[in-house]
């Protein structure tokens, strides 16, 4: 059994409908205003670039973060499953609005994750861990994912098939 957690369609068109209004504005000021054209060509140059964006995360419907009896694989954390034995602790921070959930990990594990060192040094200052679970496309509760996470790490490796139950994380 596995649970599966997938990006939010509603935040997709959320980014793709905010981004329009400022599309919209700068073509306003590109046909209507006397200000500089160079400024409406910026709003619409730099918030054109959230449709590409938008709509990727609309459209992909590939499982963001997968939780099963071997441990958990987030698309965009690492290649492969963190494994649960490895992990000793998780926490959630929040990074202007964008929230996370840092997984402590046995420091044996560490040196196999590929990072640059300015990356590695960013993550320290801001109190996050070298792998950190990304939950800014996920509709879900940090807290009950945290709580499952931590049971799950307390969990024996034979108990943990039969304690996978989505109904945990959606409450």
């Amino acid at each position: 059994m596995e649970i599966k957690l997938y990006k939010s369609r509603w935040k997709a068109i959320k980014l793709i409908l905010l981004c329009s209004i400022f599309v919209v504005m700068g073509i306003f000021l590109l046909v209507y205003n006397k200000s500089p054209s160079w400024v409406a060509w910026m709003s619409i140059g730099f918030f054109g670039l959230g449709y590409p964006v938008g709509f990727f995360h609309l459209f992909d419907r590939r499982p963001q973060i997968i939780i099963n009896e071997i441990g958990i694989f987030d698309r965009m954390a690492y290649r492969d499953f963190i494994n649960w034995d490895v992990m000793l602790s998780a926490y959630p921070i929040n990074i202007h609005g964008q929230k996370f959930i840092c997984l402590i990990v046995d420091p044996k594990f560490e040196p196999k994750i590929k990072a640059k060192k300015f990356v590695k040094q960013l993550n320290k200052e801001i109190g996050a861990q070298e792998l950190n679970i990304s939950l800014g496309q996920i509709q879900i509760d940090e807290k009950r994912l945290i709580d499952f996470i931590m049971k799950m790490i307390a969990l024996p490796q034979e108990a943990r098939k039969s304690n996978l139950d989505e109904k945990l994380l959606k409450g």
